[in-house]
């Protein structure tokens, strides 16, 4: 039985599933597909709600620096969305605020971020594209909150591990 069930697993990488974890390369398969999904959807939803010219930095960062209307530092971006190149967000700051979606503002030495009034309700229409077509259409074990919670809390997890085990091969 457990052979059929190997023989069922969906792999990009089937050499990767040899050996004593097959179960963590199917994993990274869903990784992956979920993860250039998400993507698109993210483009496509932004683009719906009136701003096609964003990559996906520049979508993520623009919902991170709105997120509880507070203004935030790059490093503190970086950190939050697991950037280890500042250089990137730094690029998507800028672009953002040329597009007038965000504000500047020094403290000391510090540059916190904020949404500007077109950021903010960029941001709002890109909620309410969000919830017309994905979370109007949540159904069956996709809709089951507990299940999307342990989820969440288990891609965090793996997240540090990933994280963890890029260190240690950085270090070979």
């Amino acid at each position: 039985m457990a052979s059929q069930a190997a023989s069922r697993r969906i792999l990009s990488s089937a050499h990767l599933a040899e050996g004593p974890f097959p179960e963590l390369s199917e994993f990274e398969f869903g990784m992956i597909v979920a993860g250039h999904a998400f993507d698109r959807w993210m483009l496509r939803c932004m683009a719906a709600a009136g701003q096609g010219e964003l990559n996906v930095t520049e979508v993520l960062v623009l919902h991170h620096v709105h997120h509880h209307g507070r203004g935030k530092k790059l490093a503190d971006i970086c950190f939050t969305l697991n950037y280890e190149d500042s250089h990137v967000v730094n690029y998507a700051l800028k672009k953002l605020m040329n597009l007038e979606l965000l504000r500047s503002e020094r403290q000391g030495k510090e540059g916190f971020y904020t949404t500007s009034a077109k950021g903010a309700a960029l941001v709002e229409q890109y909620k309410r594209v969000r919830d017309q077509c994905l979370v109007s259409d949540l159904g069956g074990s996709v809709a089951d909150r507990e299940l999307l919670t342990r989820l969440a809390q288990t891609l965090r997890s793996l997240s540090g591990l990933y994280d963890q085990a890029a260190r240690s091969a950085g270090s070979l």
